[in-house]
């Protein structure tokens, strides 16, 4: 006779009644506090007044789900779009645009006064976007056969197709939700993801299984420029040619915006492109794209901020900031495509940009020669073991450095060198105030911080980009 077990019966949930939202936390999720526990708390707003059920609990903090909402703050307004919620993307829709910038200034200051250690830190007023929706030049979007579905669905005990073109719900690698309209990307973005989808249905296409890793049809990416042209790119397990060229006719048939179109065929268990090689199925090589007369030509793996006329107002703000005079000798650390690296090139002696992705070089490369610009030298390599003193000293001392690192900062050693050299400015670009806070707070000890900028690159997001402007202390000896 087999033992019986017995399941433990689960805790009755921890619900916390008339709780307000005071704040909005730098990942996105709102703030609230009680009886000493800081409680994380998604799609709320300050304040907010909410009922809160606890989802996991620590001694001195946990994370909760609004179960209803007493008084809505005056910051609250009704999400634009139908996937919010589900979708991991434009968490703060339902947070007025003029309150989300607010929020990221906020944060800015937080970072400096908490981790930088500077009190009460000057801060210009943030720059705004002039779209808060379809914005980005690029999304990438993942065919699958595990569609996420709703518990109303669920419910009916009817069997629904599962197939899927969209975005992965957050935490959840294998589950997708199917986008009918995404208000990042303008049109026909939209038309051509559906499109595809339909395209894909129509022929029985196998969409990708995340668990298996097998099927065929497996990412969809959209490009685009300011003049509305498109690069299209269908990510696929195999070149099966008959599909790709009925794909390329109909949808170059149908979407004349397409102007270049590439297959990727990705054998590999990620969704990553790098090393996927890609198949040129129509049109031009590269995307084109122009800022303040320079022309940028992007391929497809090609590394090219997300808002083009956010970028471009980036770039004005640290040229700016930089305030060359013409013989100035400027670093541009983690260049990426050199695409700072040219502006600066308009006003200094020379430019000197270094990048660790080889790509991306070899597309600056192209780009400098597409502008004809003779003063920018493009090295590659890590830039914690390349860029040191002795690298410098063969090629001259900086007397600007121009940086803008990933959103885990700049290496220490990357940090210790800048105070070797001893740059008279550093213009620091960073989409991680707290990580850019991190670096100032060992910068600080040699330089003095003149502006902060903030910039919003996302609306919509918690996400914000942040210049500074630092000068070397005038008591610091050479």
């Amino acid at each position: 006779m087999k033992p019986e077990f017995k399941r433990k019966p689960r805790p009755e949930p921890i619900i916390l009644k008339n709780i307000m939202i005071t704040d909005a936390g730098s990942e996105g999720k709102a703030i609230a506090k009680h009886e000493g526990m800081v409680i994380f708390i998604p799609f709320g707003a300050p304040g907010d007044v909410v009922d809160v059920q606890l989802l996991y609990k620590k001694p001195r903090f946990a994370e909760g789900r609004i179960i209803k909402i007493h008084s809505e703050s005056p910051f609250r307004q009704k999400p634009f779009c139908e996937h919010f919620g589900l979708c991991g993307g434009c968490r703060w829709q339902h947070i007025t645009y003029r309150q989300q910038l607010s929020v990221k200034q906020k944060h800015v200051r937080d970072n400096l006064e908490r981790i930088a250690g500077i009190e009460n830190p000057d801060i210009l007023a943030i720059i705004g976007s002039d779209k808060v929706d379809f914005y980005r030049n690029k999304l990438e979007y993942t065919f699958g056969d595990r569609r996420w579905l709703s518990v109303e669905e669920i419910s009916t005990d009817q069997d629904f197709d599962q197939r899927s073109l969209g975005f992965h719900i957050p935490e959840r690698f294998d589950k997708l939700v199917q986008i009918e309209k995404c208000h990042l990307q303008p049109d026909p973005s939209n038309a051509i993801r559906n499109r595809t989808y339909k395209f894909a249905i129509d022929n029985n296409l196998e969409f990708y299984n995340l668990y298996n890793k097998t099927g065929f049809v497996r990412n969809l990416v959209i490009r685009n420029n300011m003049k509305g042209e498109v690069m299209l790119i269908f990510v696929v397990s195999e070149n099966r040619e008959d599909v790709l060229e009925q794909y390329t006719k109909l949808m170059t048939a149908e979407f004349p915006e397409i102007v270049s179109m590439y297959a990727g065929i990705n054998e590999k268990v990620n969704d990553s492109l790098e090393g996927v090689p890609l198949v040129h199925l129509h049109g031009d090589e590269y995307l084109t794209e122009e800022m303040d007369g320079l022309q940028f030509r992007i391929a497809p793996t090609s590394f090219f901020q997300t808002n083009t006329s956010q970028a471009l107002k980036m770039y004005q703000v640290a040229l700016k900031l930089a305030d060359l005079q013409g013989k100035e000798l400027v670093y541009d650390l983690y260049t990426g495509t050199g695409t700072i690296a040219a502006f600066l090139s308009r006003k200094a002696a020379k430019v000197i940009g270094i990048e660790y992705v080889e790509a991306a070089i070899e597309d600056g490369k192209k780009n400098l020669e597409l502008n004809e610009i003779e003063n920018v030298e493009l090295y590659h390599g890590d830039m914690a073991k390349l860029f040191n003193f002795d690298w410098v000293r063969k090629r001259g001392f900086p007397d600007v450095i121009v940086t803008d690192p990933p959103r885990a900062g700049m290496h220490p050693s990357v940090v210790n060198t800048i105070m070797e050299v001893k740059p008279a400015k550093i213009v620091y670009i960073s989409c991680n105030p707290a990580s850019q806070a991190r670096d100032i707070a060992e910068l600080k000890k040699d330089y003095d911080i003149i502006k902060v900028q903030p910039i919003d690159m996302f609306p919509q997001t918690h996400h914000v980009e942040n210049i500074v402007l630092l000068h070397r202390k005038k008591n610091i000896t050479n």
